[in-house]
């Protein structure tokens, strides 16, 4: 099998290392001249993790084919990943030329962090092929992919999509309702602007922040999520009295909701120095293997008791070894 993939940036890249470590071919367009040193420290890091995550035998690694036009990346690509920067133009003209080329069979994938994939249908030849399909950093790590259909999306893309992510190790979550931002970036976004605001009214530091999530709720959230924890804080009542106890608090002036701090010269120098602080000299390289190695450790931890992505790792383990077998 062989994929084209629009774009080798972070996204791109980690697209590319997910799928050649899981044995596919890939053919990648990006106009950045650097793009194929990029793609290989993305491969080493993600050779690095995978390594330590499963004992389970990968299969042989795919080709890494550079190309240089988005046509020559759909040419014989039985599946297009799409990652290029949040422009909508630029995502057209890309989708654009790589339908014109892919028969029309081909499912084509946007990894858009939230743009409506409706107005990326425009201009595509058989726009009914178009689905979102938004990862998350690190790719080659994290299950999690957002599958959204656009007005012209037809099932079977979002079906072959998800069929697809799932042979990677991935959890394809299908989103109901095409929607700015889909699910998890509108739940990311609502802590974003709260957390600029501490910083902002020197409530809190870039640290504190940090330490605050790291610390307390992000442990919980990787195996349980929100509502579920909220269920389990209502005791025996369950969610009901939860809501009972608690809800009166969403009328409380907790948090800024949807307004946002100016970024100011003021704001964005506290934000700087205190992020360079926070990465006490370490290089961005050096808090990748931080965060991968810290990554690995959870997804271990998750699948020993077989819940959220630990599950999704055990059950792409148990492909990876049902394929080593039948070799």
């Amino acid at each position: 099998m062989t994929v084209g993939l629009l774009g080798g940036g972070v996204i791109g890249g980690g697209w590319a290392a997910r799928f050649v470590l899981n044995g596919i071919d890939i053919r990648l367009y990006d106009p950045d001249p650097d793009a194929p040193r990029k793609v290989d420290l993305m491969l080493e890091n993600a050779r690095h993790a995978l390594g330590r995550l499963t004992y389970a035998p990968l299969p042989a690694p795919g080709g890494v084919t550079f190309v240089a036009s988005p046509e020559e990346a759909a040419e014989g690509a039985s599946f297009i990943q799409e990652n290029a920067p949040e422009r909508i133009d630029l995502k057209r003209e890309l989708l654009a030329a790589a339908s014109r080329v892919a028969p029309s069979e081909v499912v084509i994938a946007s990894s858009t962090s939230g743009l409506l994939p409706s107005l990326l249908q425009e201009g595509m030849e058989h726009p009914e092929r178009l689905t979102v399909g938004h990862p998350f950093n690190p790719v080659y790590l994290l299950p999690l992919v957002e599958v959204c259909a656009g007005a012209a999306t037809a099932p079977e893309a979002i079906e072959r999509a998800a069929e697809l992510y799932r042979s990677v190790g991935m959890h394809p979550l299908v989103v109901r309702r095409e929607v700015d931002g889909f699910i998890a970036d509108r739940l990311l976004e609502a802590i974003w602007r709260e957390a600029l605001w501490l910083v902002h009214d020197e409530v809190a530091t870039v640290e504190e922040i940090d330490d605050a999530i790291r610390y307390g709720p992000g442990l919980r959230w990787s195996s349980m999520g929100t509502f579920l924890l909220y269920r389990i804080a209502g005791g025996e009542a369950g969610m009901r009295h939860f809501m009972a106890q608690f809800g009166p608090a969403l009328q409380w002036p907790w948090s800024k909701l949807t307004d946002v701090p100016e970024l100011t010269e003021e704001l964005l120098e506290r934000l700087e120095q205190q992020s360079d602080a926070q990465a006490a000299g370490r290089s961005v390289g050096e808090l990748e293997r931080l965060r991968d190695d810290c990554l690995v450790a959870v997804l271990q931890a998750l699948r020993a008791n077989g819940v959220g992505a630990g599950q999704t790792l055990a059950d792409h383990e148990r492909r990876l070894l049902e394929r080593a077998v039948v070799r």
